[in-house]
């Protein structure tokens, strides 16, 4: 545990930062899923779950969740998917 008041401020900063970024990796892989679900199954809302698992990856690359070169290349792949 630390003893410095700086420390200890970081460490809550840190856990707060934890929690906000699981939060965002939750809902990318949930748009994620939902939409290669669409895919695969055939629906008519692919188009749909496609623009929000890329609106989804692109928050994700914003808030520093994901890196940027990873977000293109995810949003590239699920592209190619929904052809």
């Amino acid at each position: 545990m630390p003893i410095i008041k700086s420390a200890k401020k970081r460490v809550k900063v840190a856990r707060k930062a934890t929690v906000r970024n699981s939060k965002t990796k939750r809902s990318l892989r949930v748009a994620i899923k939902a939409f290669q679900t669409a895919v695969t199954g055939g629906k008519k809302t692919a188009g749909d779950t496609h623009s929000k698992a890329q609106s989804a990856i692109d928050k994700a690359a914003k808030k520093g969740v994901m890196h940027k070169n990873k977000a293109a290349r995810k949003k590239k792949q699920l592209a190619a998917q929904a052809k």
